[in-house]
């Protein structure tokens, strides 16, 4: 039985990851409700038999075509959507991790119409919601803690995708 995520019975539980490579965190347009038209950490829903890092592994493999290392988890918030009437439309409890790159190719996949990798100063020209942009914030400093505990080098396993940019989020 396939259960709708609008006017659903329960909470539906959601993942996303922010995939961070050399100070840009990889974001997507939406293609379809609720945030359609929107910009976006990418993730998805949790399918049954699913652990958390399968499905944010599936879901980023999806929607972006790049593999990931899931690392640490960042934030757990929900997004309750209101229809006309005031009934819950949509709503999710979205688990949101650090990411990191190992393998492939952005491209828009699945349920999603672009990418684009932002780095700080970029991020408002995406008008991502104000969770979204909390979370990328603090996927950042998680990122920089993370790169100085190894000294500045990627993370064994890790790729470099190209994109310097030195101008916002240093560590």
């Amino acid at each position: 039985m396939t259960e709708s995520r609008e006017y659903p019975d329960r909470p539906v539980v959601g993942v996303g990851g922010v995939v961070v490579s050399n100070r840009r965190a990889l974001l997507v347009r939406r293609g379809a409700p609720p945030l359609l038209g929107e910009w976006s950490i990418p993730g998805g829903m949790l399918e049954i038999g699913e652990t958390l890092v399968e499905g944010l592994r599936r879901e980023l493999a999806e929607e972006t075509g790049i593999e990931v290392r899931v690392l640490d988890l960042i934030e757990v918030f929900e997004r309750i959507v209101l229809d006309a009437a005031g009934r819950p439309q949509y709503h999710y409890v979205v688990l949101d991790y650090l990411c990191e790159a190992i393998g492939g190719n952005a491209r828009a996949g699945s349920d999603v119409t672009a990418v684009a990798w932002a780095n700080g100063s970029e991020l408002a020209q995406y008008s991502l919601a104000p969770t979204a942009m909390l979370v990328i914030e603090k996927a950042f400093e998680l990122s920089c803690a993370r790169d100085r505990r190894i000294d500045g080098g990627l993370a064994e396993g890790s790729r470099d995708l190209g994109f310097h940019d030195d101008t916002k989020n240093e560590c």
